[in-house]
């Protein structure tokens, strides 16, 4: 059976080395489980509830990839999205979490639509990779500034905006030891790095008498609290369109770049480097995306850490099936993700945040035309709170920086139209 459904010859693999690959690649991403839920229950959402809906996406979403698109991807809530989620749409913004849910499911909706008639290449091909470089470092300073505040390291300073904190306080110096950890263990390829730091920090706080042990394991906390509470209504509203757009466009740029390089990583791209069943693969993240939202939680999204279990022999679905069922059983878990304090998951988010920031080095630094719309992406990212404040200025930048120094040949349509929706957006809807 299991050869009839993931082909494990022609692919050169065994049941063996799925099986340790799934558990390999579940082992880096378990983070998410503790991390989604502290991030999502800022904005109210039951923190149970958004715990069992996060293990739940991922079991649907990896799922669905494993036994329909037979790849070794897993899936779960994405990183910096939950973030934007939660502290721009919901905390800046002041919208409430069930119209961001449905800003999330109309956003899957559309990925799903753009996978079906076949639109998602012409607008991955027609984006700058300098814009994308910059998209994603600016989601890693995003990260970055929620970890060093969570951690007590950066404040609110009314003369200067932002200020150091008391770094000589417990939770700080917890913090900068699991984020040293976590950069040493993956240095030392160690499998689980980041869960092993945030274990380890919470341990540490446990045995200073700061967290209360809760138990182990119980019965899966109620979804009831989150499920189906999308607001479709609400978020068709005007001024959700950019946050819409910016759920849409950092999902599939990150899913086709994850897809890609998971791909060039396993050999698993044809003989043109065409990634075979993309179609499939793109359109399960779509339907991940909108099961989360319905379940209650962020943008569902193919995670890179699946790169561990292809190095580990992963080559079919069966890795994935391995990983979905491993989320399934984590719903058991939950006492222990409910005592993990916010100090424990920042240095996470900060480890992550420098994976995202590499993609910098990639960018032309030579021709400003290319450099100062990625920077400008980046950096507006952290300094406004807002992804979807940091993509449009970074749109603009790039094609009246392009017009004005005559290289219109440089500028695609799509650039251009994109660049005037946001103009019309800040023009007239903001400042309404």
């Amino acid at each position: 059976m299991l050869e009839r459904l993931f082909k494990l010859q022609s692919h050169g693999t065994t049941v063996r080395r799925e099986v340790i690959a799934g558990f390999t690649t579940f082992l880096t991403m378990a983070y998410i489980i503790v991390v989604n839920p502290s991030i999502l229950s800022e904005t109210g959402m039951d923190f149970g509830a958004v715990f069992v809906a996060t293990c739940l996406a991922a079991t649907i979403g990896t799922l669905i990839m494993g036994l329909w698109a037979n790849y070794p991807i897993a899936l779960a809530p994405g990183m910096g999205l939950n973030a934007f989620f939660s502290f721009t749409v919901v905390g800046s913004m002041g919208y409430s979490w069930q119209v961001a849910l449905g800003a999330v499911f109309i956003s899957g909706f559309i990925f799903f639509l753009l996978s079906i008639f076949k639109i998602r290449e012409w607008i991955i091909n027609s984006i700058p990779l300098s814009l994308r470089y910059g998209i994603s470092a600016g989601i890693g300073f995003f990260l970055a500034l929620i970890a060093l505040k969570n951690a007590g390291i950066v404040v609110d300073n009314p003369a200067t905006l932002v200020g150091l904190g008391d770094i000589k306080v417990a939770e700080s110096l917890l913090f900068f030891g699991g984020f040293v950890l976590i950069c040493a263990l993956s240095f030392r390829q160690i499998t689980g790095a980041v869960m092993i730091g945030i274990i380890a920090v919470t341990a540490a706080a446990m045995a200073l008498g700061m967290v209360e042990y809760e138990g182990f394991a119980s019965a899966p906390p109620s979804l009831a609290p989150t499920f189906m509470q999308l607001d479709l209504a609400g978020a068709l509203n005007v001024g959700m369109i950019s946050v819409i757009f910016a759920f849409l466009f950092v999902d599939l740029f990150d899913t086709s770049g994850t897809l890609i390089g998971a791909a060039q990583r396993g050999g698993l791209l044809d003989k043109d480097g065409k990634l075979p069943r993309l179609g499939r693969a793109l359109m399960s993240d779509s339907v991940a995306t909108m099961s989360g939202a319905a379940l209650g939680t962020s943008t569902t999204t193919s995670y890179i850490e699946s790169t561990a279990g292809i190095t580990a022999g992963g080559r079919t679905g069966l890795t994935a099936v391995v990983v979905a069922v491993l989320f399934l059983a984590c719903l058991l878990l939950s006492p222990i993700a409910s005592i993990i304090p916010a100090y424990a998951t920042a240095p996470a988010l900060l480890y992550v945040a420098v994976l995202m920031a590499s993609g910098l080095k990639l960018i032309d630094w030579d021709d400003v035309t290319e450099a100062a719309p990625a920077v400008v992406t980046a950096l507006m990212m952290p300094l406004t709170f807002s992804i979807a404040n940091g993509i449009a200025l970074g749109f603009i930048t790039y094609a009246v920086l392009k017009a004005l120094s005559g290289r219109w040949t440089e500028l695609n349509a799509s650039v251009a139209i994109i660049a005037i929706v946001f103009i019309l957006k800040f023009t007239f809807l903001d400042a309404a």
